[in-house]
């Protein structure tokens, strides 16, 4: 399925790291575990940084770190094409687990398939290791805020 063709980002990844680092500090507290790295007219690219915080036993990342930087995916897709209005939340996401992932940088690919008034949904190939192979595959949904009147009035 392509991506949705007539989008274009508001924000660029800078400005969608300030915004999150405003108002979603807790995200990578003292280090940047995860940022996003790009921001394309229908998409984004994100990365986690993945280091042994992340990992569990075997030298695996785990998978909460995984579905982390899907849902984080989403939420840079809905910040740079809906606005930067950060109560858009999470309604769904559906991951799978394909292969290990190692420490090191993790990216996530991510692609808007449907852009609404109300919801966005995405997908996004979380791919990792020299070769690039994918390690997991999510789908997702998030919410918009309906824009308030007094929003609408300035």
């Amino acid at each position: 399925m392509p991506a949705q063709s007539d989008l274009k980002p508001m924000l660029n990844a800078a400005e969608v790291n300030a915004l999150m680092a405003s108002v979603y500090p807790q995200l990578n507290d003292n280090f940047i575990s995860y940022e996003a790295i790009d921001v394309f007219p229908g998409g984004c690219m994100v990365r986690l940084n993945a280091d042994e915080r992340h990992l569990r036993p075997g030298g695996t990342v785990s998978g909460p770190a995984l579905f982390t930087l899907a849902d984080i995916g989403g939420y840079v897709c809905v910040l740079s094409h809906a606005g930067p209005d950060a109560l858009s939340v999470t309604v769904n996401l559906d991951i799978n687990f394909m292969r290990k992932a190692e420490a090191g940088p993790i990216d996530g690919h991510c692609r808007i398939l449907k852009l609404g008034k109300s919801l966005m949904v995405f997908d996004i190939d979380i791919v990792a290791g020299p070769d690039g192979h994918t390690v997991a595959h999510a789908t997702g949904t998030y919410s918009i805020p309906r824009k308030r009147q007094d929003d609408a009035v300035k």
